[in-house]
């Protein structure tokens, strides 16, 4: 069964009022109330709680959802992607990149 996700305007591949092109369509379970979003700005929106970032010790979590499938990859599996999901080959926009830091811990 696919975690629910949250979000403003979600569509059922997780495109939000914020990101909302054919490949947008991942979700991220938040590290601080471990509920999928489906990005940083829905979080903000509607958690009522500041976000915060995925250590890299607990990148083996899964963390990441794809709108596709359904199919939940860790962080690490995610990173290691490149921006395709494993399970069904659905395309990730891979300008998500630039996000990370907001997700993920970093160098």
């Amino acid at each position: 069964m696919r975690p629910p996700v949250r979000g403003l305007a979600l569509d059922p591949q997780t495109r939000c009022a914020h990101w909302a092109s054919p490949l947008d369509i991942i979700a991220i379970k938040m590290r601080c109330c471990g509920t999928y979003y489906a990005c940083f700005d829905c979080h903000a929106a509607l958690a009522g709680h500041e976000a915060a970032v995925w250590p890299a010790a607990e990148w083996a979590q899964p963390a990441i959802l794809c709108g596709a499938c359904g199919s939940e990859l860790s962080v690490h599996a995610y990173l290691a992607c490149d921006s395709r999901c494993p399970s069904c080959g659905a395309g990730f926009n891979p300008g998500c990149h630039k996000h990370r830091h907001l997700y993920f811990a970093t160098d």
